[in-house]
């Protein structure tokens, strides 16, 4: 019986009227045409069926190489190709043994399974970033009622203590905000207290005058935003640079200060703190200069580090971090809303916390740093000798450390069991990624969370991803049997976080672009490429719509992106990954790269890792 006429019973069997069917041909190199068909036909299909590495090509045509087309059946379900079907898992096991690579078959093209997961990816990711919208976040933890014929601002917390503010004890309502999410958060807080203002009335109830500052990074608030928050809310709004400071910045940021320096204790201060506040709300110590303040910024994200250890230094590096904000405000009350973009929600780390006491960091804590990624002068990424001079002279106990709970701004208040600075966290990654993970399973996957903890070289982190991959993908032509897999095919693994990609000092960084999730797929991209795992798509992206320096959110690719991409330029991945250079490799492919637009929220990056 030839082998012909296997494919073709195992066809006409398995193929009925309900399913669509999918192709795979196996395409011989010219050298081993020459071959004698049942010799050459048989090393090929040794060659191209082996397990985890799906290296032959799929497409939706009939046209076959030595008229032997071999058609599965497709997961009427997820409408994926599968080899689900037993006996034909097991006959491309058996001929898969015994013979040597004759060749390796491969396809650059997006086999069809690939080009409705890339659809899917984008569908995940969006489900993800949609479900931390900074208004939606904001409404669900403030409001306005009236109780006793008091008006009241509530205020939700997670330990079920909400916290309640009786508006007749305030002449004043100031609303602040910094962030890549402040503008949307704001508008909010904004709104909120413009909806209660006519109830209020009706009842011979006076709102307190508002008045306020919000700090955004440049293109993130619309003209229209801008002139409806300041005409309604005596609200001004300062673009500034992100994420390295500006002149504009550190104004905003003094115009910011001063004003809830000018709050008593018959002031009301609503502060909205999102990612990127840091840079944004930038307020250097005397001794700085913002040239200083440029380069340790610069020096920061070249050493690779986390940004919860550069916000360590950027506490004592100005006046407003740490505590600072809270303290300057002091005896106003204070209430703060974060969206976070830290990973576990440190509420002392977000945007360098402003508005929490320090108590968890010291100057030595800072210079520790500073030796441990090359910081220190003389260093591979030395600080600028003001920055340096600061905090020795800070370790010395020459200056100020940051304020800690001592202070009497977080002393619990007489009469009620509320501090006169609160902070709330209004959202974070986790719900990102939940959201993610719910639209996946919706899509047909099995869908497990990984982490929303995932930090480190986003090089590391995109090996694992792979690693994982390649584990599952095995049961393709493994027995279901087997209990130590931890998903079923389809899978969809999601997981949350921020990776950092350390740049080598040796390289020019102009002309180059990139950013965390963009190496991070690239490099997925050429592992998946080597392992010729097809049938594989990774999304990586940011949730504030900025990876990097860049206009992309982050990028999506498979198996077959590296080839496709190198077979348009002579410029290969090799050389764009040494370079850091992602942004412009990927762009060659018109779809690698996911571009969102500025999101208006900011929790950090999600991915998901698809496998059929």
């Amino acid at each position: 019986l030839t082998l012909d006429t296997h494919l073709t019973n195992l066809h006409r069997r398995n193929v009925s009227s309900k399913y669509t069917s999918t192709c795979i041909q196996w395409k011989p190199k010219p050298s081993v045409m020459k071959m004698p068909r049942s010799v050459g036909l048989l090393g090929i299909l040794g060659a191209s069926i082996r397990g985890a590495s799906s290296s032959f090509s799929r497409s939706t045509s009939t046209t076959s190489y030595f008229s032997t087309t071999f058609v599965l059946p497709l997961q009427r379900e997820t409408g994926f190709a599968s080899t689900t079907n037993r006996k034909a898992r097991h006959l491309m096991q058996s001929l898969s043994q015994g013979y040597p690579r004759a060749l390796s078959v491969s396809s650059c093209e997006r086999t069809v399974n690939e080009i409705k997961m890339h659809e899917h990816a984008r569908s995940i990711a969006e489900a993800g970033i949609n479900a931390v919208d900074p208004k939606v976040a904001i409404e669900t933890r403030l409001s306005i009622f009236e109780q006793d014929d008091m008006f009241k601002l509530g205020v939700q917390k997670d330990d079920g203590k909400d916290l309640e503010y009786d508006l007749r004890d305030y002449e004043k309502v100031y609303v602040i905000a910094f962030g890549k999410a402040s503008m949307p958060m704001a508008q909010k807080v904004c709104d909120i207290f413009g909806e209660a203002e006519e109830s209020m009335l009706a009842k011979g109830v006076f709102m307190p005058s508002m008045e306020g500052v919000v700090i955004v990074k440049d293109d993130h608030a619309t003209q229209e935003e801008i002139r409806i928050i300041n005409n309604r809310y005596n609200v001004v709004v300062r673009e500034a640079s992100h994420p390295v400071p500006d002149q504009r910045g550190i104004t905003a940021a003094e115009t910011l200060l001063h004003q809830v320096q000018d709050a008593d204790e018959k002031s009301l201060i609503i502060c909205c703190i999102s990612g990127g506040g840091s840079a944004l709300f930038c307020s250097p110590r005397d001794e700085l200069t913002l040239n200083d303040m440029s380069q340790a910024n610069q020096a920061f994200l070249a050493s690779g580090m986390d940004i919860e250890k550069i916000n360590v230094i950027r506490k004592r590096l100005e006046r407003g971090k740490g505590g600072g904000l809270a303290a300057a405000a002091y005896p106003a009350t204070m209430v703060t809303l974060v969206l976070s973009d830290i990973i576990g929600d440190p509420l002392d780390l977000i945007a360098s916390g402003p508005t929490v006491p320090d108590d968890n960091s010291t100057w030595k804590d800072a210079l520790k740093l500073v030796d441990s990624f090359g910081l220190g002068r003389g260093q591979r990424h030395e600080l600028p000798t003001a920055v340096l001079d600061l905090l020795e002279r800070g370790e010395r106990g020459e200056l100020d450390d940051t304020p800690k709970s001592c202070h009497p701004v977080f002393f619990v208040e007489k009469n009620t069991d509320q501090k006169l600075s609160e902070t709330v966290l209004v959202g974070n990654n986790a719900i990102a990624v939940m959201a993610a993970a719910n639209k996946a399973s919706q899509l047909g996957y099995d869908t497990k969370i990984i982490s929303t903890n995932v930090s480190g070289e986003a090089a590391t982190v995109s090996a694992l991803y792979v690693a994982m991959a390649e584990q599952l993908v095995q049961r393709r032509f493994g027995e279901e049997s087997n209990s130590f897999f931890f998903a079923q095919l389809p899978c969809a693994l999601i997981s949350g976080g921020e990776t950092t990609v350390t740049l080598d000092q040796s390289i020019s960084c102009d002309g180059i672009k990139g950013g965390r999730n963009q190496e991070l797929a690239l490099i997925a991209a050429m592992k998946l490429k080597d392992s010729n795992t097809r049938d594989v798509v990774l999304i990586s992206v940011g949730t504030d719509g900025t990876d990097g320096p860049t206009d992309a959110a982050g990028a999506v690719v498979d198996g077959g992106s590296v080839d496709r991409i190198d077979a348009l330029s002579s410029y290969t991945a090799e050389t764009a990954l040494k370079n850091h250079d992602s942004y412009h490799y990927l762009s060659q492919e018109s779809d690698a790269l996911v571009k969102t637009g500025p999101t208006g929220t900011n929790v950090a990056d999600i991915a998901c890792l698809l496998i059929v």
